[in-house]
């Protein structure tokens, strides 16, 4: 598959993201292609259901497990092993940990995690760390980076009213320039 395919499947993913900055959510959007379609989306919804486990990734994981047709096999050890993921944001440890434990095949991301990155940028949950059970899966940065930066700049500029102590943004400007990766 080449970087065409791959970028067409991370706009999906960034529509997601869109769709969880308009509801007032930290703007994550994923999907999981399984087959050359995809079979699950969803976007961050923390904030919505006041749970912090509520992440993109776990979201369509849910949908993903919920419908028989999907996981055609009850009780199968990697029910992911033949879909990949397109995630606006490198997974934090949590996510990446559910990912390696349901045998995603394979994660592209847009930008990195610096705070709670689960594929490299903090911990590399994904392929780092041994497992007996649960296969290694390589993640891919750097697929829309500089979109999936921006709209997280934008989040982050706004007013974010669930938070416990809700600083003011008046004076802050959205950044453009986007430094290159090093």
């Amino acid at each position: 598959m080449g970087d065409v395919e791959h970028i067409k499947w991370m706009k999906e993913a960034m529509a997601m993201a869109e769709e969880a900055l308009a509801a007032g959510e930290v703007p994550v959007g994923g999907v999981f292609v399984r087959d050359g379609r995809i079979i699950a989306a969803a976007r961050n919804r923390t904030n919505e259901l006041r749970n912090a486990t509520r992440h993109a990734e776990l979201e369509a994981i849910d949908c993903i497990l919920a419908d028989p047709s999907l996981t055609p096999t009850p009780g199968e050890k990697h029910p992911l092993s033949t879909t990949t993921l397109y995630v606006t944001v490198e997974p934090c440890i949590m996510c990446a940990s559910a990912l390696r434990q349901l045998g995603i095949k394979e994660v592209f991301y847009g930008c990195g995690n610096d705070r709670f990155g689960g594929c490299g940028s903090v911990l590399g949950v994904n392929e780092e760390l041994p497992h007996p059970d649960h296969p290694a899966y390589k993640a891919t940065s750097g697929f829309c980076r500089e979109e999936a930066i921006l709209i997280l700049r934008r989040f982050y500029i706004t007013e974010n009213t669930n938070a416990p102590k809700p600083k003011s943004k008046a004076n802050r400007i959205l950044k453009t320039e986007i430094a290159p990766i090093s």
